[in-house]
C-alpha cells in the first residue's frame, strides 16, 4: 500500500504545473446585467481551462472584505473603489475599467420634490463609498447644496426602492432595472439627472471594474490573465450572440431577459439608456495601454482622470486618509496580456 501511494505521488509530481488542474477561481459579483458576462464565461467555456467559481454578493464591500481575508480572488464592482484601496493598503487592485453607464445611472426625486434645493434636511439613498454617492453629490453641489446640507443613507438597491416607494427618502440613485421599477411604482417621481448627460459620459466617470487580490495577482499571474481575457471574451461572445448571450446572464442573475436588455440592450452595441461594454482594445485605451479615440467623446486614458475625481470625493467625504498615486491602486498586467 505505501508502495502504491510512492508510486502515485511520484507519477502526480512528474505531471507538469502547467497542465495540473488549476486551484478554482473564486469571483463575485452583485445581481446588475453588467457583471453577467462571467456567466457568458463559465457556460461557453471561454476562460482557457480556468474552473469559475461564480458567488453573488449584493455588497460590494463585502467582497472586497472577502477579497482582503483570501477568501475571493476577484470581484466585478463599481471603478471608485481603487483609491480607497489603495488609502488602506488591504491588497486589492483595479486591474481593468470594463463599461461606462450611459443613461442606466438616473438621480430620481419623490413625488412633490422638484429641485436639489428642497432637499436640504432630507434623506436620500445611496451606496456609500459608491460611485451613486459620488454621482449624486456632483448633482448636488452642482445645483448648490452641499454634501452636509442631506443625510445619506446606505442602502443596496432593492431596499432604496422600498425606501423611495415607502416614502423614507427623498432622493436616490439607481441604476436599471432599479430605476425604471422606482418611476413604475411610484406615480410623480421624477428623473433628476442621468448618466447620458456630458459631465458624465465623456469622463466615464460612473461605470464598473475588474478587481484582483494581490495575493492572486502576484501568485497566480497566469491564471489572472486568463481570467481577464476570459471577461474579454465573453464579451466578445455577447456582441455576435447577443440574444442568446442575454439569455446565460439573465438565467445566472434569475432576471428577466427584458431587464439584462434594459442595461445591456438587445443588439450588442452601445446602449443608450443602459452602458457602453468595452472591448479589450476599447478598455486598453481607457486604461492608458495603447493609444486611440473612444466613442461619445470619453477621454482616452481616461483612467488617471477618474482616478482623481475619485480621490478628492474620498477625502472630502472622509473616506481615505490621503491621496495615493494611481499606481498604487491599478495594475494593468493582465489586460496587457489579453491583448496578445
Amino acid at each position: 500500500m505505501h508502495y502504491i501511494r510512492l508510486v502515485v505521488a511520484l507519477l502526480i509530481l512528474a505531471v507538469p504545473w502547467s497542465t495540473r488542474a488549476a486551484e478554482p477561481v473564486k469571483l463575485s459579483l452583485f445581481s446588475w446585467p453588467g457583471y453577467g458576462f462571467w456567466f457568458i464565461a463559465k457556460e461557453k467555456g471561454l476562460a482557457e481551462g480556468l474552473e469559475l467559481d461564480i458567488s453573488i454578493i449584493e455588497d460590494p464591500y463585502q467582497s472586497f472584505g472577502l477579497m482582503t481575508a483570501g477568501e475571493l480572488h476577484a470581484t466585478s464592482s463599481t471603478a471608485e473603489y481603487g483609491p480607497i484601496a489603495a488609502d488602506k493598503d488591504v491588497g486589492i487592485k483595479l486591474v481593468t475599467y470594463t463599461n461606462p453607464s450611459y443613461g442606466t445611472d438616473r438621480i430620481i426625486l419623490a413625488p412633490g420634490i422638484t429641485s436639489a434645493e428642497q432637499l436640504k434636511g432630507k434623506t436620500v439613498a445611496v451606496l456609500e463609498g459608491g460611485l451613486t454617492q459620488i454621482f449624486m453629490a456632483e448633482w448636488l453641489t452642482d445645483n448648490g447644496v452641499g454634501i452636509d446640507e442631506v443625510n445619506f443613507t446606505n442602502l443596496i438597491m432593492d431596499d432604496a426602492v422600498g425606501a423611495m416607494v415607502g416614502g423614507t427618502a427623498a432622493a436616490a440613485e439607481f441604476w436599471e432595472p432599479f430605476g425604471t421599477q422606482v418611476l413604475e411604482a411610484l406615480p410623480g417621481a421624477t428623473v433628476a439627472a442621468d448618466s447620458t448627460e456630458e459631465k458624465y459620459i465623456t469622463t466615464a466617470m460612473l461605470g464598473d471594474a475588474l478587481y484582483m487580490s494581490t495575493a492572486f495577482l502576484e501568485e497566480r499571474p497566469e491564471d489572472a490573465a486568463k481570467l481577464t481575457r476570459a471577461y474579454f471574451n465573453a464579451v466578445d461572445f455577447w456582441k455576435s450572440n447577443t440574444a442568446e448571450a442575454n439569455q446565460i446572464i439573465a438565467k445566472g442573475l434569475k432576471f428577466e431577459v427584458k431587464d439584462v436588455e434594459h442595461v445591456l440592450g438587445s443588439t450588442g452595441e452601445i446602449h443608450k439608456g443602459g452602458i457602453f461594454v468595452f472591448d479589450r482594445e476599447q478598455a486598453a485605451i481607457f486604461m492608458g495601454l495603447k493609444p486611440g479615440e473612444l466613442p461619445l467623446n470619453i477621454a482616452a486614458d481616461g483612467m488617471k482622470a477618474h482616478w482623481d475625481i475619485t480621490t478628492d470625493w474620498w477625502l472630502k467625504f472622509g473616506f481615505i486618509d490621503k491621496a495615493m498615486p494611481m499606481s498604487a491602486g491599478v495594475d494593468t498586467t493582465p489586460l496587457a496580456a489579453a491583448l496578445q
